[in-house]
């Protein structure tokens, strides 16, 4: 019986897209079928790798590098939607990484529970915007891509706090700033399936953020921290410049962000 960290090691040393999806969607289902049962798998240990398996397409380019394109056309809207699912693919191997990177540190089920469903709905947003793409007669791989998707990773490769604090907190909060603007982008342009799927990751990226905040604050309590210096302070050490308004203030503190947790952070020190 395969415990979930070795489940999370298979996502993460598959290299295609879609069946890297297909496996996370699975095993999340084996994993909420365990639970209702009653007969929860066993979280384990295995060893994840630094770096996730990727396909041979999209080439990766320093952030620099990839190429602007105006969303007004329809292959910046391509573009737009490229990014959008390389970002969710990266998000997928986030999520599992989590489990078997700290599984040596004790956490409640809910934990494993909410990562596990934040992975699978991260799978969900993958395959939406691949199927997005293909409608618009292109797919996942066509165009290049960010390649500094997963430092956040490797800079907080042994940091728990620092991870749930610069992961979800930050990266996966930015999402809520900008997925508004870019439902409206493709709402302009009639393309509604788009429109349907940006709409559905926005409702499900506030829970993603949310249970970063929550489990921080958790460990925070747990090491009698100040949940708000410790962001700060882990922010600053792991996170590459300041923080840029605007911000969605009104999806933020649903997600558990009060303002004091990022305002003071658009300053550079």
């Amino acid at each position: 019986m395969m415990t979930l960290c070795d489940m999370a090691v298979d996502v993460l040393t598959t290299a295609d897209g879609r069946a890297k999806t297909a496996k996370s969607r699975d095993y999340a289902r084996q994993w909420f079928a365990a639970r209702e049962a009653g007969t929860a798998l066993e979280i384990g240990a295995a060893t994840p790798p630094l770096r996730p398996s990727r396909p041979d397409a999209p080439e990766l380019l320093d952030p620099r590098d990839v190429p602007k394109r105006k969303p007004g056309s329809p292959q910046g809207r391509i573009a737009l939607l490229h990014a959008v699912a390389h970002i969710e693919l990266n998000a997928v191997d986030l999520h599992w990484d989590i489990i078997p990177r700290f599984a040596q540190i004790k956490m409640p089920m809910g934990f494993y529970d909410d990562w596990v469903k934040a992975a699978d709905e991260e799978s969900k947003h993958f395959n939406l915007m691949c199927d997005c793409l293909e409608e618009m007669g292109s797919y996942y791989g066509a165009l290049p891509a960010h390649a500094g998707m997963w430092r956040a990773a490797e800079d907080t490769v042994d940091d728990f706090m620092g991870r749930l604090a610069v992961v979800p907190m930050v990266l996966e909060a930015r999402g809520l700033d900008v997925t508004p603007g870019m439902i409206e982008i493709f709402r302009k342009a009639d393309a509604n399936s788009a429109v349907t799927a940006l709409e559905t990751i926005y409702a499900e990226e506030v829970g993603h953020v949310a249970y970063g905040s929550k489990w921080f604050h958790f460990l925070c309590g747990r090491h009698e921290e100040d949940p708000k210096d410790a962001f700060h302070s882990l922010v600053r050490r792991y996170f590459k410049g300041a923080l840029k308004p605007p911000f969605n203030e009104e999806k933020r503190a649903e997600a558990g962000l009060p303002p004091d947790f990022y305002w003071p952070l658009t300053e550079t020190l």
